[in-house]
């Protein structure tokens, strides 16, 4: 342990952000530091004083860091769960009472604050609640820590939205209950047996409209040698959007494998792509047809699009 909390110490004096966060995520990475484990009684207090030390905050920060390393070392692991104190706000507590030289007499009014920053984080933990994960539970301390520092110091910590990078190592990970846990998209394709119309105006959408809850891809079963020119034309009218740039005809294998998958209505009958489709839109294809035509099917398949993106978000 002490030696995971030396390389700790040392990754610390290579980071220069003021945002503490990042610091501790960029460590976090490290093969010397665990999913979970009480080295994050060193790297959570260890990362706020070095964002403070890059922020401004007066402080030796190699002193600062050996006094950390030195308290963090001596908290036992589980304190979350068998004391009810998380180790990620202990620590980051210890780091306010380095940088304000705070010990069990002092009477001034860093004492109390201390308090009420530990207190505050602690409440936060409480509210999303167990199983332990050292990784969120020292984001929302980190949050807490933050904005104490900003509100009591005169230096500026950064922040910024929190997107955990560790869910997938966490066997407890409580996913969609924890507020950093980042949501995957899913994969929509749009399939018709060409490729050249229909489902390239879907994926085209898709992408314009949606791209914020899913990812867009389109094929066939069949290809063309190029986009319908007409959907290509009118397109770029309504949207601005000039398919031809980034779109091409593709077949079924040449995308990822959807989780979902929808036709675009086949005439004589729909393509097989080796497994049921999620919705069949039956649009008509407008191939040959007038402008009035196109536009009717490319508004009805923008219709679909924004319900689609209601339904996944």
């Amino acid at each position: 342990m002490e030696a995971r909390a030396k390389k700790i110490v040392e990754a610390c004096t290579e980071e220069k952000s003021k945002n503490p966060i990042e610091i501790f995520k960029n460590i976090a990475k490290s093969d010397f530091v665990r999913i979970h484990g009480p080295e994050h009684h060193v790297l959570d207090g260890a990362a706020l004083l070095t964002a403070f030390y890059n922020a401004g905050g007066e402080i030796d920060l190699q002193n600062s860091l050996q006094e950390l390393m030195k308290r963090g070392l001596q908290m036992p692991g589980a304190t979350c769960g068998m004391w009810g104190v998380c180790g990620a706000v202990s620590s980051m507590g210890a780091a306010l009472s380095i940088i304000d030289g705070t010990g069990p007499l002092s009477s001034d009014s860093s004492w109390g604050k201390h308090m009420e920053f530990t207190s505050k984080a602690l409440c936060s933990l409480s509210r999303v609640g167990g199983p332990r994960c050292c990784k969120r539970d020292a984001f929302l301390s980190f949050q807490k820590a933050i904005e104490h520092i900003n509100e009591n110091y005169d230096v500026e910590l950064e922040s910024g939205s929190i997107e955990c990078d560790f869910s997938e190592k966490n066997e407890q990970c409580i996913k969609e209950g924890c507020p950093f846990y980042k949501k995957t998209k899913k994969k929509v394709a749009f399939i018709c047996v060409h490729n050249s119309c229909r489902s390239q105006i879907a994926e085209a959408l898709g992408k314009h409209l949606a791209s914020d809850v899913f990812e867009s891809y389109s094929a066939g079963t069949e290809t063309k040698p190029q986009i319908n020119q007409d959907a290509v034309r009118i397109m770029k009218e309504l949207y601005g959007i000039d398919m031809e740039q980034t779109q091409f005809s593709k077949l079924i294998t040449d995308i990822p494998h959807p989780d979902v998958a929808i036709s675009m209505g086949c005439n004589v009958g729909c393509p097989f792509i080796g497994r049921a489709f999620d919705d069949n839109w039956g649009l008509e294809d407008p191939t040959g047809k007038s402008d009035e035509e196109f536009k009717r099917i490319i508004r009805e398949i923008e219709n679909r699009i924004l319900q689609l993106r209601r339904e996944l978000m």
